[in-house]
């Protein structure tokens, strides 16, 4: 049940002068992303901005994007709630809307247990026949998933995977050597994807392929392919673009960036802000030397 291989771009939610979602920018992204060799597509990620969407946007923004894809590459929909009633609700709803697969962050401020989370990933899972991958976070939520509870929920049948994002990769070791070669293990990070496929990892779940998918796919591609040279060359070579996607809080620097490239994504909903100007200057210089400018 492994839902894709390679590179996967977590899709920003373009909102019009209004701050409206912008359907016609969103489906100029996904041709743009097609175009250029995604593996799949998320939406509703943390990049598309899920917390500030109501139900009813984020259901829609799933359902758009399944509309504009047409099934030329898998969609996950982000579904992830600190509410195990809601997130169940989100989970039938987004399979409804026609997504292929589920992508779940774990709960944030109320956290739990590792006890509770088994709990709260079982309730998820009967809600849906959709494969599940599981989003692990610590950063943005305050709860971080054990490899020791990782493993028992690899055992879910329909939980298949997990995108890595708490930076520890001696955990990311013990995850691949726990869970074994069927539980896939997708970085969630843009500047160390490499280390995490050399341990197993099918691919990543990436900010970065917002801007430069064909990039990413080669990336990945060529380490699938076995060439590690140019994925080691390619990797090192986009992690200057990488920090400065990440000098602000993400995703107000891509979609400054995605703005700067012409796609018209708009702005954000508040606690989020426009990007500082020294921030975006630096932001606009390294895309030029990466060559997206």
């Amino acid at each position: 049940m492994t839902v894709f291989r390679g590179s996967a771009t977590a899709i920003v939610t373009p909102f019009d002068a209004n701050g409206n979602v912008n359907s016609e920018a969103l489906g100029k992204l996904i041709e743009f992303q097609i175009e250029n060799g995604v593996d799949a597509i998320v939406a509703c990620g943390t990049t598309g901005e899920a917390s500030t969407l109501n139900d009813g946007e984020h259901i829609g923004v799933i359902r758009s994007v399944v509309k504009f894809v047409n099934k030329r590459v898998p969609v996950i929909a982000g579904v992830g709630s600190n509410d195990t009633v809601h997130g169940a609700k989100l989970t039938r709803l987004a399979e409804e809307a026609g997504a292929d697969a589920l992508l779940s962050v774990t709960p944030y401020y109320n956290k739990t247990t590792q006890k509770g989370l088994l709990a709260h990933y079982e309730e998820i899972a009967k809600a849906t026949s959709l494969p599940i991958i599981l989003y692990n976070i610590e950063s943005r939520t305050g709860l971080n998933i054990l490899p020791e509870t990782m493993r028992e929920l690899s055992k879910i049948d329909n939980v298949v995977g997990v995108k890595e994002a708490s930076g520890d990769i001696a955990q990311v070791a013990r995850i691949a050597a726990m869970c074994g070669e069927d539980f896939a293990i997708y970085s969630g990070n843009d500047d160390y994807f490499l280390p995490i496929m050399a341990l197993g990892g099918k691919g990543v779940i990436s900010t970065m392929g917002n801007i430069a998918p064909a990039q990413l796919h080669k990336m990945t591609h060529a380490f699938l392919d076995g060439d590690l040279e140019t994925a080691r060359k390619e990797q090192l070579r986009a992690l200057a673009l990488i920090r400065a996607l990440f000098c602000e809080v993400n995703p107000v620097p891509v979609k400054a960036a995605l703005n700067e490239m012409g796609f018209g994504v708009g702005g954000h909903r508040l606690p989020l802000i426009p990007m500082e100007e020294k921030n975006r200057a630096y932001l606009v210089e390294e895309m030029k030397k990466y060559g997206l400018l």
